[in-house]
């Protein structure tokens, strides 16, 4: 099947990153990355396979959820965000559902997913742990080797740590998308002023 698992293909990605493509030596670019990221992604035919996206499988192959449009792009960037940390498994599939009711970028969504992965998921937890006993003025948790329990030790880190992460979903979410149209005004921005102050602009009269 054209279209391999994401973590098979995302794994295969991070082991050959930093290695230039066999078929062009000394001609690697930061483009081949890109390429590479973007092909680990499931196409549209994989996703309407998906046992947990069949309801909506017709919806998916929608092309305007994986058309680059600012505002679509911008939704996208929150919707990965948000359940890269909102929940610990299935935060492709819930994505993807949210990029269709909301109208979002569906690549861009499953990317952003990969902020949370088997290699950063331990630093954002104790990050989380960390933001959340601040905003709780938690205790230290505790020690199993001073006899606790695992239930217990778990108690006394996982609401902390459950606290920062839904910090972080929102916060990551509406953080990106303003980023994202606010990247998009600028580039309009420039593109407008190069095009004003371009030399085949000055040197044209003004009319009348």
């Amino acid at each position: 099947m054209r279209c391999k698992t994401l973590t098979r293909r995302f794994e295969h990605i991070l082991m050959n990153a930093d290695r230039p493509p066999t078929s062009a030596p000394g001609n690697w670019r930061p483009a081949g990355l890109f390429s590479r990221l973007r092909n680990a992604l499931p196409c549209r035919e994989t996703l309407a396979a998906h046992p947990w996206l069949k309801p909506v499988a017709h919806r998916l192959l929608d092309r305007q959820l994986w058309h680059v449009q600012h505002e679509a792009v911008a939704r996208g960037v929150a919707i990965g965000i948000f359940w890269a940390f909102a929940v610990p498994v299935a935060q492709f599939a819930l994505a993807t559902l949210n990029c269709v009711w909301w109208r979002a970028n569906i690549p861009v969504a499953a990317g952003m997913t990969l902020v949370t992965n088997p290699f950063t998921i331990g630093f954002w937890l104790w990050l989380a742990y960390r933001l959340g006993s601040l905003v709780l003025n938690a205790p230290p948790p505790v020690a199993l080797a001073d006899g606790a329990g695992l239930l217990a030790w778990l108690g006394s880190f996982g609401a902390p740590a459950m606290l920062g992460m839904g910090i972080f979903a929102l916060c990551g979410a509406l953080t990106g998308y303003l980023v994202v149209k606010l990247a998009w005004r600028v580039r309009v921005g420039v593109k407008r002023w190069r095009r004003q102050n371009s030399p085949r602009t000055a040197a044209t009269p003004p009319a009348g």
